[in-house]
C-alpha cells in the first residue's frame, strides 16, 4: 500500500512540475547521445575488414559511374577559404547545431515538432549504430596515400570529432551510413516545416546541400554513405511517425488510468 501510495504521488508531481519534466527530457536526450557515442567508439580495431568494405564501395560506385571523391577533395586544396568552409559546415552545422535547433524547438513551445524530430534522431541512430557493428568501413581520409585523400579538418583547422580528448567515443570506421547527412535532412525537414521564416527557411534548405558537399570535400565520406544515411533517416522519421501515431496514444491513455487512480 505505502509503495502504491508513493508511486500515485510521484505521477502527481510529475504532472505539476514542468521544470522537472524540462530536466528529464533533456536529461534523456543527453543520455541517449552519450551512449550513441559510447557504442559507435566501441568498435575501432577492425582496420583490414574495415578497409575491405571501403574497396568494395569503391569498386562498386566506379562501376556505377561516380567514384568522384577524388577529384572533389583535391578541387579544394589549393583554396584555404573554401577549406575553411566545408570544415566549418562539416563540424559546426552537425551536431552543434542541431542540439540548437532542437532547444529552440523545445522551449519555444514547439513540442510535436521537437518529439517528431527527436524521436527521429534517436531512432535512426540506434539503426546506424547496428549498420556501424555489421559493416565498418575506412572513410576517404583514412586510405592509403596512393588515393591521395587529405584529411582537411585535421591538416587545416583544429575542428575535428577525431580529437584526442574525445577519440574513446568516436569509430573513424563509422563511415556508412553518413549521419552527417541523414540528420542534416532530417533536421532541415523538421525546421522549414516548423517556421515561417524565410531566413530559417533558407537554412532548412541549404542544410543538406552544404552537409552532403562538406562530407565530400573534406573527404569523410562517399557518396553511397550519403546515399545509405538518407535510407536510414526516413526509416528513423517513419518510426517517429508511428509513434505519434500509435505509441504514445497507448502511453497517453495508460498515464490517463494512473493520473484517475492518484485521486482520492
Amino acid at each position: 500500500m505505502e509503495l502504491r501510495a508513493a508511486s500515485r504521488k510521484l505521477i502527481d508531481a510529475l504532472g505539476r512540475h514542468r521544470v522537472f519534466r524540462d530536466v528529464s527530457e533533456i536529461g534523456l536526450v543527453a543520455l541517449a547521445f552519450l551512449l550513441y557515442f559510447v557504442v559507435r567508439g566501441s568498435v575501432v580495431d577492425r582496420d583490414d575488414e574495415a578497409l575491405r568494405n571501403a574497396g568494395n564501395i569503391i569498386d562498386l560506385q566506379r562501376t556505377l559511374g561516380f567514384f568522384w571523391e577524388p577529384e572533389l577533395n583535391s578541387a579544394i586544396l589549393n583554396y584555404g577559404a573554401l577549406i575553411q568552409l566545408f570544415n566549418a559546415i562539416y563540424f559546426w552545422m552537425d551536431f552543434p547545431l542541431i542540439v540548437a535547433i532542437g532547444l529552440w524547438l523545445y522551449f519555444s513551445g514547439r513540442r510535436h515538432q521537437y518529439t517528431v524530430a527527436r524521436d527521429a534522431l534517436l531512432a535512426s541512430g540506434a539503426i546506424a549504430l547496428v549498420v556501424y557493428q555489421l559493416f565498418p568501413v575506412t572513410p576517404p581520409r583514412l586510405l592509403p596515400p596512393e588515393f591521395g585523400f587529405v584529411d582537411t579538418l585535421a591538416e587545416y583547422s583544429r575542428l575535428s570529432y577525431q580529437a584526442q580528448s574525445t577519440e574513446l567515443f568516436v569509430n573513424p570506421y563509422a563511415a556508412v551510413p553518413s549521419l552527417h547527412y541523414g540528420w542534416a535532412v532530417l533536421v532541415g525537414g523538421v525546421l522549414f516545416w516548423t517556421t515561417s521564416n524565410i531566413w530559417l527557411r533558407a537554412l532548412a534548405v541549404f542544410l543538406p546541400i552544404g552537409q552532403l558537399a562538406a562530407t565530400l570535400f573534406t573527404a569523410n565520406h562517399y557518396m553511397l554513405d550519403a546515399m545509405a544515411g538518407l535510407v536510414v533517416a526516413l526509416m528513423g522519421l517513419l518510426i517517429a511517425m508511428a509513434l505519434q501515431r500509435w505509441g504514445y496514444a497507448s502511453v497517453q491513455r495508460w498515464w490517463g488510468r494512473q493520473r484517475a487512480q492518484s485521486v482520492p
